[in-house]
């Protein structure tokens, strides 16, 4: 079942004084329940304007794009609000977690906006769902004690924490060192397999690509399909 769907999706900014910038040039791109895809692009190369597409956060200028089978345009601002809250989790390199909470309201954030049982039972909720990242005794841990792999795995808890149908990993792994990368997309891997969720993972790392079952790779706006060994060749 098909989850997410551009065909020919552009993404065109205007400037001052100068020519407009294309961004995305003919991107097509399925995601499907359940799917484990790789973008691979070096800085540049447009994938923080694709993660905002593919997050709902912004509109194409051309081409098609749908979402569970319906055109994204047509989501009013508010449906748009409440799809993105419900059904996308976002991972990004830098954690962005909340200063001055603990860990347990970090992962608790996503659910404020929740309504019926996941509102009133959010902090069982948010509990739970660190005790399936393994930090379930560090849930009253400030984000400053906590190493850069418990700051991730918070990060994909709260990520996880309403039950997503669509992960968007950015560098998920570009802030750890190798060994806890490895240990983080193994983790995201795991939870993602239990919730049923499609993940995407954009990144620069090949190695990190290589786990997923499905390859892009992302050029000056142009998205290729690919396999893990021409990753490798062309990084």
């Amino acid at each position: 079942m098909t989850l997410l769907q551009l065909e020919g999706v552009t993404r065109t900014v205007q400037l001052i004084d100068a020519p407009p910038l294309t961004i995305l040039n003919g991107v097509d791109l399925d995601v499907a329940v359940g799917d484990r895809v790789s973008i691979v692009g070096r800085s540049g190369s447009g994938k923080s304007t694709l993660l905002n597409l593919l997050g709902l956060l912004d509109d194409p200028t051309t081409g098609q794009m749908h979402f569970d089978g319906r055109p994204v345009p047509s989501f009013s601002s508010g449906e748009r609000d409440r799809v993105r809250g419900r059904d996308v989790g976002f991972i990004f390199q830098q954690f962005n977690l909340l200063q001055g909470r603990t860990a347990l309201e970090n992962v608790m954030t996503p659910l404020l906006y929740a309504e019926g049982r996941q509102f009133w039972q959010r902090s069982r909720i948010a509990g739970e769902m660190l005790d399936r990242v393994g930090l379930g005794h560090r849930a009253t841990a400030m984000p400053d004690k906590l190493s850069g792999g418990e700051q991730q795995r918070v990060a994909i808890a709260r990520s996880l924490v309403r039950g997503p149908r669509l992960i968007l990993a950015d560098e998920p792994t570009g802030a750890l060192d190798l060994e806890t990368g490895a240990s983080v997309m193994e983790l995201l891997d795991d939870v993602a397999t239990a919730s049923g969720a499609a993940l995407v993972t954009i990144t620069h790392d090949p190695a990190i690509a290589a786990l997923a079952t499905t390859h892009y790779r992302l050029d000056h706006g142009v998205l290729t399909p690919t396999d893990a060994a021409a990753m490798a060749v062309q990084a």
